[in-house]
């Protein structure tokens, strides 16, 4: 919750997100943010999802509706846990389309200290989600573009 924390109170006090994202990676790098002790799960089953495609790669952001689970997993590889990186192909895809054209097997993704496991939930699962909140999403999509889910 640390990184969440500042992340916050360094955008209340103006910081940019480019210098914010710069400066959090380098506190990643330099050990300042300590990785847990041990195996957790987070569930994310938002109606909207705005996050890095790949944080460490470049600045893309994608709009997106994929409830998944996240196991924080350090020091996990794809080969030890049975998983597979999605193909650049189904990564173009989810940034054009704000969703997998299937629903991948689970992968390690940042792999190391801070790694995790995706775990994406059944399209019905998406879909259910994105019409109980359709309402919802369609107020965002008139507020900023940003906000809308891909179609």
């Amino acid at each position: 919750m640390r990184i969440f924390f500042d992340a916050a109170e360094m955008q209340a006090k103006g910081t940019p997100s480019e210098q914010l994202k710069k400066i959090m990676q380098g506190r990643y790098k330099a050990g300042y943010y300590k990785p847990l002790e041990r195996a957790g799960v987070s569930y994310v089953l938002s109606p909207i999802l705005r996050t890095y495609v790949n944080a460490d790669q470049d600045a893309m952001v994608v709009t997106s509706n994929i409830p998944h689970m996240m196991h924080y997993a350090p020091n996990v590889t794809n080969q030890e846990m049975g998983g597979g990186m999605p193909s650049p192909e189904d990564f173009h895809y989810y940034v054009e389309h704000g969703r997998w054209p299937r629903t991948p097997y689970p992968f390690v993704f940042l792999q190391g200290p801070y790694g995790y496991i995706l775990q994406f939930r059944a399209e019905a699962d998406r879909d259910a989600i994105t019409k109980e909140y359709e309402e919802m999403l369609a107020r965002l999509c008139e507020i900023k573009d940003a906000w809308c889910l891909p179609n």
